[in-house]
């Protein structure tokens, strides 16, 4: 699951939003369409090799921060505790593989419907549900791992 809005909408979004669509801000969107899932240091990663655009680590994530609370991505935050971003703002679920520190998009609609249709019958006293985040934690198996080497 990539990004919702190609790089034309997201500089309409930005100017909605009172932003400039500034060289740094464009190759991070650039970066996370591209990832999918990823963090600070992993977009600057992948800037340095796929771009001429100057921006520190530092900057990214505060982009970053900046977006996701405008509403462009979201947080997950790994078992190491790091932060990670995701493009996917829609309903879905994660794989999140604890071993490699990665995550992967489920789309599973069955699976949401029951859950949500559960939790719509549940009180939370003193607290309004905004949205369901589920995340499987896992690792690979040794298939699965030896099929990764190969490649």
């Amino acid at each position: 699951m990539k990004a919702n809005f190609p790089t034309g909408q997201f500089i309409s979004r930005l100017k909605a939003k009172g932003l400039k669509a500034t060289p740094q801000r464009l190759s991070v969107h650039q970066a996370m369409t591209e990832l999918g899932h990823a963090s600070a240091d992993m977009v600057c990663e992948w800037i340095s090799s796929h771009s001429d655009t100057r921006v520190t680590v530092a900057s990214i994530y505060n982009i970053l921060s900046q977006l996701t609370a405008l509403g462009f991505y979201r947080h997950r935050l790994s078992a190491n505790n790091k932060m990670f971003f995701d493009v996917s703002t829609g309903p879905h679920m994660h794989l999140y593989d604890i071993a490699d520190n990665e995550y992967r998009d489920i789309v599973d609609d069955e699976l949401a419907e029951l859950v949500e249709s559960h939790l719509k019958r549940k009180r939370f006293r003193g607290y309004k549900v905004e949205y369901i985040d589920i995340q499987i934690v896992c690792h690979p198996t040794r298939k699965h791992k030896k099929q990764q080497d190969k490649q």
